[in-house]
């Protein structure tokens, strides 16, 4: 039995539409929001594959710039990248055009679904057919289209995915970020906040922190001075309290802060030597 065509899903914005998309991801893909330039950044467990996905409400050029900025420049400047690129939009609204556009450019749209779209759907035709159509509707009403490339079964995806087979893949972060895919402004979780939260773990125990935890940690200390985000520790050299402007990373990243703070034993700098104490004048 032929599905019925669904016109076209309906979605508040992009952040709607990537948080779908996320929740309907088979087993084996992880999404790392706001990564690597992408709105969604996919990796397969499997292999470590990758998928650049931008999100738009349309399908347009702008979006299939986005989605393949770095492929064709030519200069040799951009050494990493994902293994696919992908545009994501709401079922029904991908022109035929467009889509054949995206195909000439190796982008792969991908077409999705709102959550309970097909549960609603399934049930209209059940009540106009019978209980016999129940059984076809995961069939007929997947949750996006097409199905995500399998690590050994070229055959069957190579028609719907480009595989651009990057020098290097797009670095990973070490946590999966606490942010929303898609939405204006977003805040991302960079390999700078990482290190700027274990400062702040730091700082948090101790109630100080130290020049050698910097170094430790990887990161420059001058900008938390700059920033009043630090400020010398009255009559102890080298060591640093919270200053008028403290970063509150916390408040930003309350998920990824916790999760580095619970793996403070992993990454914890050595205890410094004791300071030397200014002489009071």
């Amino acid at each position: 039995m032929k599905a019925p065509r669904i016109t076209k899903s309906v979605f508040e914005n992009e952040a709607a539409l990537c948080s779908a998309f996320i929740a309907a991801l088979p087993e084996g893909w992880t999404a790392y929001p706001e990564t690597a330039g992408f709105d969604i950044l996919l990796v397969r467990g499997a292999d470590g594959a990758q998928i650049g996905v931008e999100a738009k409400m349309t399908l347009n050029a702008k979006v299939l710039l986005q989605a393949v900025e770095g492929i064709y420049g030519g200069g040799g400047e951009h050494r990493d990248g994902p293994d696919f690129r992908a545009v994501l939009v709401p079922f029904g609204t991908a022109g035929v055009e467009m889509k054949g556009i995206a195909r000439y450019v190796g982008a792969t749209v991908i077409e999705c679904r709102a959550a309970d779209e097909g549960d609603k759907e399934t049930e209209r035709q059940v009540a106009k057919y019978g209980e016999y159509y129940r059984r076809h509707a995961t069939r007929d009403y997947k949750p996006f289209t097409p199905e995500l490339p399998k690590p050994d079964d070229y055959c069957d995806w190579r028609e719907a995915w480009i595989d651009f087979c990057p020098l290097q893949r797009c670095p990973v972060p070490d946590y999966v970020p606490d942010v929303a895919a898609g939405a204006s402004g977003p805040s991302q979780l960079s390999a700078w906040k990482i290190k700027a939260i274990k400062i702040c773990v730091i700082l948090e125990k101790r109630g100080w922190v130290a020049g050698v935890d910097f170094v430790h940690i990887g990161i420059d200390r001058k900008r938390w001075l700059d920033m009043w985000w630090l400020q010398p520790r009255q009559g102890m050299r080298g060591h640093y309290v919270a200053g008028r402007s403290p970063l509150d990373l916390r408040r930003q990243h309350p998920v990824n802060f916790a999760q580095i703070e619970a793996d403070y034993e992993k990454w914890k700098p050595a205890d410094p030597a004791p300071a030397v104490q200014e002489a009071l004048i």
